[in-house]
């Protein structure tokens, strides 16, 4: 098996952002995506930006009907609103009231919007030839935890004042002066660079479940590239890697919601206990 034919730098290029996406031979002379001007500046458009785009519009086509029929009272009809009605309940009923307790309703279109989001950017890099999903970059998942922390201290420095807010984080306890003095501060440093790591988690977790997903479904299919030397070699690779990347495919439908479920779930977390503190 020639390992210049599986060269995981390369099958990592497939499932990464581009200025191109890797079509069918056939369509390999499509030029590269466009250089934007905007305010005097270059944006190089990348495939992840357009799938963003599609989801986002996507998104508005699903939800602003539903949230149309909802406002007018109106029973919702056919399979896939009432489905649709399903998660948004769920996720608030299950999910975001018993992380956040009162007040839970003002961030609720917040972390539906993320679950879905995130959900149609992860079943986006199922499609054959998108190249990937853009929950695979961590310039997505840096914004997306970006955005879930500054909510949570938005939604805290509000509730309880700047000061109070980071006071807070220091757990209420009965100590002796000297001992208080000495070992709040080292309690109020710790706190807060928990706080960062927790949000630089969220979107590490992400990125790295999504991406390594798309890069061994891709490894499976170079093994077919790489075994076509010799035919009977060829023949049986060829069934494995399709089997592999079938069931492989099945299971990162799965964990297209799971993601979606436990960063909205994780997010909530946080903006609880942003809003009850110790």
């Amino acid at each position: 098996m020639s390992s210049e034919l599986i060269n995981l730098e390369e099958l990592g290029g497939h499932v990464s952002d581009g200025t191109s996406y890797h079509l069918p031979h056939y369509f390999h002379h499509l030029p590269d995506l466009p250089v934007v001007n905007i305010f005097g500046y270059d944006l190089q458009i990348t495939k992840f930006m357009v799938i963003e785009v599609v989801v986002a519009l996507l998104m508005i086509f699903l939800f602003v009907p539903l949230a149309i029929k909802i406002r007018t009272g109106k029973p919702l009809k056919g399979r896939f609103f009432n489905l649709l009605e399903v998660f948004l309940l769920y996720l608030r009923d299950e999910v975001i009231r018993p992380s956040i307790g009162k007040n839970a309703g003002k961030f609720v279109p917040f972390l539906w919007t993320m679950f879905f989001f995130i959900l149609f950017c992860n079943l986006a890099g199922l499609i054959p030839w998108f190249g990937g999903s853009p929950t695979g970059s961590l310039s997505v998942t840096a914004v997306l935890a970006l955005s879930t922390f500054l909510v949570v201290i938005g939604s805290g420095m509000k509730k309880y004042g700047i000061i109070g807010f980071w006071i807070g984080q220091v757990p209420k306890m009965d100590l002796p002066g000297p001992m208080g003095i000495i070992l709040k501060p080292m309690l109020f440093v710790i706190e807060v660079i928990g706080l960062f790591i927790k949000h630089t988690v969220l979107a590490v977790r992400l990125l790295a479940n999504m991406f390594a997903g798309h890069l061994v479904l891709a490894v499976f299919l170079a093994f077919i590239a790489g075994a076509a030397q010799i035919l009977i070699i060829w023949i049986g690779v060829t069934f494995a890697s399709v089997f592999m990347s079938v069931a492989l495919s099945c299971l990162e439908l799965f964990v297209a919601f799971l993601q979606a479920y436990i960063f909205t779930f994780l997010s909530a977390l946080f903006i609880g206990m942003a809003q009850h503190q110790h």
